[in-house]
């Protein structure tokens, strides 16, 4: 071949070469510990971005400081040792979202952990967004019907409020969040139970309680166990928050469960010490409010222009020894629209759920309620709150007029009435259909511990005989005259042929 036809093929593949200047912004690894790497040389790095280390793993900047930034490693920090190298990707952190996620348990970067292969997710949202403005929101006046009769009558949630669920351990607020999981079924909206910082063997028996309910095929979990990094446990609520936004955002109605965003803040603690930024109160960084205000904030009604969707949220709080003027505890109570409060000495004396609705309170109210249930809770309210009242006297009951002792006895049936099994919600027209009775003193007769049978017998008994008053009352959203006349006719048949 001559020397010139070499040189052809030499231009002309140079001139197949498309030149283009890439650029990328290298760093270092300085120090490397406790999921934490500080890097040198990454001077166009921002916060929030995702680093890539160079033979293998990603992290997230978190400090910019003049000399060096400082990141959080997202998986293991084994292996990544000072000298390697580390680039910026120009991207911030995002998860996949859509409705391939649905029944699928997930971290929080959103890879599977269920062991049932990959998911083929279309869209992906970045973990931090802005909340939507007081211009595109809508004022709450949807309920949420959680099941559970204590906070339907008295303690309302609405769709696209925030309500806080606050307690000790082991008092009943992840059955609660649970149980108004399962109560979702048939309602047509997407549920997302975010676990941080638990036990894996909870994350596990969280799980099977929903699959063995059927809620599994409109819920998605995302696990960032107690195992896992701090930083995962920190991004944690926001993806989960960013895979509920999704289904929001196009007009459907979404739950989110935060279990619990103590753990949240613990963590966020552990990697803002690590960082070396100043402590303040109780050894929190001083941005704690704006780490959970701007997560609770995302949650929203939006109005018909922007899709008509909400994303209702439960956080979990969990306090110690009942102190809920805590740090974290009086932050998060000052985000929410009101706090389900749950109390240890209610739960061990065998009032479960727990709930003081003396405490307790929904800053929504009666919006969040339909009439049907507005109608009977007025009274409930009142009476329970006359029964508290008066509950310190209960043991003198002989010494005391009439009047007062029957108050008692009616306060004692209706605290009967709020008791409910575990993982068992109720549906808003059986809580209408026993409330009324308990209210109206047809329980009057009846002994208190023989109420809970009581109610199972006349929902059957009911269902057999005149099944139209609990369809009327679903369907129309109200006990009407002739509904009422039929409950109480039901009723007075039931307490006569009723045997203790």
């Amino acid at each position: 071949m001559k020397s010139t036809d070499i040189t052809n093929d030499i231009l002309k593949s140079l001139g197949e070469i498309k030149a283009g200047v890439v650029a990328e912004d290298r760093g270092t690894v300085l120090q490397s510990g406790d999921g934490i790497i500080r890097l040198s040389g990454l001077g166009g790095a921002m916060a929030g971005e995702i680093l890539e280390i160079v033979k293998g793993g990603k992290a997230l900047v978190l400090n910019l400081e003049e000399n060096e930034v400082g990141a959080a490693l997202l998986e293991s920090d084994e292996g990544v040792v000072a000298g390697d190298e580390v680039r910026t990707t120009g991207k911030v952190m995002e998860v996949p979202v859509g409705p391939e996620m649905i029944g699928r348990v997930v971290n929080a970067l959103g890879q599977p952990i269920d062991g049932k292969g990959p998911i083929n997710a279309a869209a992906s949202s970045p973990v931090e967004k802005i909340a939507p403005g007081v211009a595109t929101r809508k004022s709450v006046g949807v309920p949420l019907q959680t099941g559970v009769k204590a906070i339907d009558a008295m303690i309302p949630v609405g769709r696209g409020q925030r309500e806080l669920i606050i307690g000790d351990r082991q008092t009943g607020k992840t059955t609660i969040a649970l149980d108004a999981i399962i109560n979702q079924k048939g309602q047509n909206v997407i549920c997302v139970y975010v676990a941080i910082g638990q036990k894996a063997s909870s994350i596990v028996n969280a799980v099977s309680i929903l699959e063995r309910s059927g809620a599994m095929e409109y819920t998605i979990v995302l696990s960032a166990s107690a195992s896992e990094s701090a930083a995962l446990q920190y991004i944690a609520p926001y993806s989960g928050c960013a895979m509920g936004e999704y289904f929001r955002d196009r007009g459907q109605d979404a739950l989110i469960v935060y279990d619990d965003l103590t753990k949240h803040a613990w963590a966020y603690r552990q990697l803002s010490l690590l960082m070396r930024r100043p402590p303040g109160r109780e050894a929190y960084p001083g941005d704690v409010f704006y780490l959970h205000s701007r997560l609770l904030e995302r949650a929203a009604r939006l109005n018909e222009e922007n899709g008509g969707g909400s994303l209702t949220a439960l956080p979990i709080i969990e306090t110690q020894a009942g102190d809920v003027s805590a740090y974290v505890p009086t932050n998060v109570i000052s985000i929410t629209d009101g706090q389900i409060y749950l109390e240890t000495d209610l739960f061990y004396s065998g009032i479960r759920p727990a709930i003081n609705p003396g405490i307790s309170v929904s800053r929504v109210g009666g919006a969040a309620q339909i009439k049907a249930m507005k109608q009977v809770a007025g009274k409930l309210r009142l009476d329970m709150a006359q029964f508290r009242e008066l509950a310190a006297f209960a043991q003198f009951a002989s010494d005391l007029d009439k009047t007062t002792r029957d108050q008692i006895e009616r306060g004692l049936r209706l605290t009967e009435i709020l008791k409910q099994p575990n993982y068992s919600p109720l549906p808003v027209e059986k809580q209408v259909a026993i409330i009324y009775a308990g209210t109206n003193g047809y329980l009057d007769s009846i002994k208190p511990d023989s109420v809970s049978r009581f109610e199972k017998e006349f929902f059957l008994f009911v269902e057999a005989n005149d099944p139209g008053i609990l369809d009327s009352i679903r369907n129309e959203k109200v006990i009407s005259d002739a509904t009422a006349e039929k409950l109480k006719n039901a009723l007075k048949s039931f307490v006569s042929m009723f045997k203790e």
